[in-house]
């Protein structure tokens, strides 16, 4: 699949922001700490170039069964802490300047993708396999990751947990 090469995706699930921050990012916020999800236990999914605001945005749309018309929902940004400094960042130190940004996924998207009817996984596959934004392999492919996206849907909500984005250069 072809997306945005620069920026990686990972979505996991966790029950509050301190935990999302703690998992993704270091304890306490600490970025320098190198962790990843893997190692501190999360549930996660690499997305690679799949971005939440369009290409996401679009899987939940449709298995929503409305067109995608921009966000009427939208992540919130959890980490660095907005807002974003007015200019460039220039403490090197500043957590702006490492290019991880956490966002938290709106409920409403995790439940959009938890409850999708098997019966609909064709046709919402099938609008989403024609996006530009993004170059599937094969339709097979594109199917495959909605019932991945679906799964990790299903697997927050049954924890209760929310869906959380990290987006990493």
């Amino acid at each position: 699949m072809e997306a945005d090469m620069g920026v990686l995706y990972d979505y996991f699930h966790a029950t509050d922001h301190t935990t999302a921050v703690n998992q993704a990012i270091g304890p306490d916020g600490d970025w320098r700490h190198g962790t990843s999800l893997g190692e501190m236990g999360a549930d996660w999914i690499d997305a690679k170039g799949l971005d939440p605001h369009v290409v996401l945005a679009k899987l939940v749309a449709y298995a929503e069964g409305v067109p995608f018309t921009g966000q009427r929902d939208a992540p919130e940004l959890i980490w660095p802490e907005p807002p974003y400094p007015e200019g460039e960042p220039t403490d090197p130190d500043s957590p702006w300047n490492t290019g991880l940004v956490l966002e938290q996924l709106p409920d409403s998207w995790r439940d959009i993708l938890a409850t999708l009817p098997e019966d609909a996984v064709p046709m919402v596959t099938a609008q989403w396999y024609e996006i530009e934004e993004v170059d599937f392999a094969d339709y097979l492919h594109a199917k495959d990751t909605v019932a991945t996206f679906m799964a990790l849907a299903r697997r927050a909500r049954m924890a209760g947990d929310h869906l959380y984005c990290l987006c990493s250069p």
